[in-house]
């Protein structure tokens, strides 16, 4: 293993790590670049696991000895050490939970491939969940609900052309990198895309205020065998093209005067409703 001591934040061969503060920036440069940035000793090993290729590593003198044996599985790939207040310049903000890595972000999983595996375990059939990410833009949103996919079983997660992206470093953050353990790709057309999903056999129900919604244990009660759960974005929920087209509006009742729960929130309790 190769290790570069930084010694100047204007070093080109640590581009990938600049400005990293930046999210309008960030969420345009890094998937034209084929890149994202997994943050943490945690993460990284996550990333690694999940068959990613690290492009390079970037790191405090103090935490090579941690991740001696992640350098052994890649020796050649570049590691950049520097003293803690210059690898702050680099990026803008303090590091403070062990290395980071560039890494290079997976292709896309075509749709119906995603839809094949959905439904099989072991190369067994069984009933099989989706969720949809309608133009989500919270990051930190976006992490929590693959977070809860993960942990409650959901086969695939389907984001919108619009939504923010689920391999931004805080939404990989926030997710404890299990947005790596979840098959998910972007719907290239939305909502038209909802016919494949329904010609597959997935029934499409919308997690919604609107007018006519049932409520989540009658959901449950239905016993769809494929089912796709869809969430609309922060502010203002649903579009209205994608109610037109659901086959049900489902909300989950509210008690004490709340009107509605964090869509992070509402995922979960959806997710584990219908597992």
């Amino acid at each position: 293993m190769t290790f570069h001591y930084l010694e100047s934040a204007d070093d080109p061969r640590v581009a990938d790590y600049t400005q990293l503060t930046d999210v309008h920036l960030r969420k345009l440069r890094e998937p034209v670049e084929g890149m994202y940035i997994a943050e943490s000793s945690r993460v990284l090993r996550r990333a690694i696991a999940a068959g990613h290729q690290p492009r390079s590593f970037f790191l405090a003198e103090k935490w090579l000895d941690g991740l001696d044996d992640v350098f052994q599985q890649f020796p050649e790939v570049p590691a950049y050490i520097g003293k803690a207040s210059l690898l702050e310049e680099i990026t803008g903000f303090h590091l403070h939970r062990g290395a980071m890595a560039a890494m290079q972000r997976p292709a896309p999983l075509p749709l119906e491939e995603l839809l094949a595996g959905a439904g099989r375990v072991a190369g067994q059939e069984h009933r099989s969940r989706i969720a949809i990410l309608e133009n989500l833009t919270d990051h930190t949103n976006v992490g929590a609900i693959f977070r809860s996919a993960a942990a409650i079983g959901v086969d695939a997660v389907l984001v919108s052309p619009e939504c923010a992206d689920p391999l931004y470093r805080r939404s990989i953050r926030v997710s404890m990198g299990t947005v790596f353990q979840v098959p998910w790709t972007r719907i290239e057309s939305w909502p038209g895309d909802l016919e494949i999903l329904k010609d597959a056999g997935y029934f499409v129900a919308g997690m919604s205020l609107g007018e006519g919604a049932i409520t989540l244990d009658e959901l449950v009660s239905q016993d769809h065998q494929n089912l796709v759960l869809v969430f609309g974005t922060e502010g203002e929920g649903l579009r209205p093209e994608t109610d037109q087209v659901l086959d049900a509006r489902v909300t989950i009742p509210m008690m004490n005067g709340v009107d509605s729960l964090n869509v992070a929130a509402s995922s979960a309790v959806a997710f584990y409703a219908t597992r």
